[in-house]
C-alpha cells in the first residue's frame, strides 16, 4: 500500500517553525516516484517595472505554512491521492536573462523526465517560455489557460525578444501552443494601440477581458473554457496581477479593475477534469507585499491548482 507524503501538521510543529517548503511537505532531491512537485524559479531580470519576483517562491512557501491538506469547499484530498513533494529551486543566472532561459528549460526538462508534473512558483513571466519549450519536448503542443492583466504577446520590449511581456508571442511563433486551445482571462488596462489584443485573436486565442467578467460568476465562462480545451494536454499559467491589486498589491505591473479572489478560485476549480500537465503562479513580488497577502494568495492558488490535477481524489459526503 502506498504511503503518501503529507504536509507537516501544525499540531506536530507550530506553523511559525519548521523548514519552509511548500505547505511544509518533504523536500525531495529528485522527482523520481513523485506524481506532482512544487519547484521555485527565482527570476526577475525579465521584469520591465518593479523587480523583486526573484523572492516570490520563497515568500509563497513561507505563507503556505498556513495551509492544511484538505480542501473544505471542494472536498479534494490531493495528499491522499498523489505523491507530492517540494523539489527546491531551478538555478538561474542572475546576470544573464538569455542564459537563465536556457537553464530553466534544461532544469525543467530534467524534472519532468520521470513523468512528474510540476507547479512552478515564480518568478517573472519570462519563465513560462522555457517551461513551454521543455513541455513540448515531452508532450507536444499544448493548450494554455493564461490568467493575466497583460497578454504578454509583445514582439519586443526595449528591443529585446525575450522578456516578461513577450513569452506567449514567442511560444506561438515557436509552435509550442495549440493556438485554438489557448484562453486568456483578465486582460485589461491601458495599451500602446487600440489593437494590442488583436494579435491574440488572429492566432486563434480566446480572450475574456476583465471588464467582461465584472459582477458575474466565472462558472459559465469556465464551462466554455473546458469545452474549448477538450481532452488534450493543457498548461495553466497564473500571473498574480490578473487579480485586482486591492487583493494582490505585491506585483511588478499592477492594473486596476482586475479579477476578484472568488473569481480566481472559480477559474482554478473550473479546470477540474482538464488534462493539466503543468502549472505556474508567477509575478509575486515580496518587496511590494508588506503584509504578505499576495504571497498568501499565491500559495492558495498553487494549492488549488494541485487539487484539480488529474488523479486527485475527492471525498464523498
Amino acid at each position: 500500500m502506498t504511503t503518501f507524503n503529507q504536509p507537516l501538521s501544525g499540531n506536530d510543529m507550530p506553523r511559525s517553525g519548521g523548514i519552509a517548503t511548500m505547505m511544509r511537505l518533504p523536500y525531495a532531491q529528485s522527482t523520481e516516484g513523485l506524481d506532482v512537485a512544487f519547484t521555485g524559479i527565482p527570476l526577475d531580470i525579465g521584469t520591465s517595472n518593479r523587480s523583486g519576483t526573484r523572492f516570490g517562491a520563497k515568500a509563497i512557501r513561507f505563507e503556505s505554512s498556513l495551509l492544511r491538506p484538505y480542501n473544505m469547499a471542494t472536498r479534494a484530498a490531493p495528499f491522499d491521492s498523489l505523491q507530492v513533494a517540494d523539489v527546491g529551486d531551478i538555478a538561474i543566472n542572475p546576470y544573464d536573462l538569455k542564459d537563465s532561459v536556457r537553464l530553466i528549460e534544461e532544469g525543467y526538462s530534467k524534472l519532468i523526465e520521470s513523468g512528474c508534473k510540476l507547479i512552478a512558483l515564480g518568478g517573472d513571466h519570462t519563465m513560462t517560455l522555457p517551461i513551454l519549450r521543455a513541455i513540448k519536448k515531452k508532450y507536444g503542443k499544448v493548450g494554455l489557460v493564461h490568467i493575466d492583466a497583460h497578454a504578454d504577446v509583445n514582439d519586443t520590449m526595449n528591443g529585446e525578444k525575450i522578456a516578461h511581456g513577450t513569452p506567449f508571442r514567442r511560444a506561438a511563433e515557436e509552435d509550442l501552443l495549440d493556438c485554438d486551445r489557448v484562453v486568456q482571462i483578465g486582460l485589461r488596462g491601458t495599451g500602446y494601440a487600440a489593437e494590442d489584443f488583436d494579435w491574440c485573436t488572429k492566432q486563434g486565442f480566446t480572450i475574456y477581458q476583465a471588464h467582461e467578467c465584472w459582477h458575474r460568476t466565472m462558472e459559465p465562462i469556465m464551462a466554455e473554457v473546458r469545452a474549448r480545451l477538450g481532452d488534450g494536454p493543457v498548461y495553466f499559467s497564473f500571473d498574480i496581477d490578473g487579480i485586482d491589486p486591492a487583493y494582490a498589491p505585491g506585483t511588478g505591473t499592477p492594473e486596476i479593475g482586475g479579477l476578484t479572489v472568488p473569481q480566481a478560485l472559480e477559474i482554478v476549480r473550473g479546470l477540474r477534469g482538464v488534462n493539466l500537465i503543468g502549472a505556474d503562479v508567477v509575478e509575486v513580488s515580496p518587496p511590494y507585499d508588506q503584509s504578505g497577502t499576495t504571497a498568501l494568495l499565491g500559495a492558495n492558488l498553487a494549492y488549488e491548482m494541485l487539487c484539480v490535477f488529474p488523479g486527485v481524489h475527492y471525498a464523498t459526503k
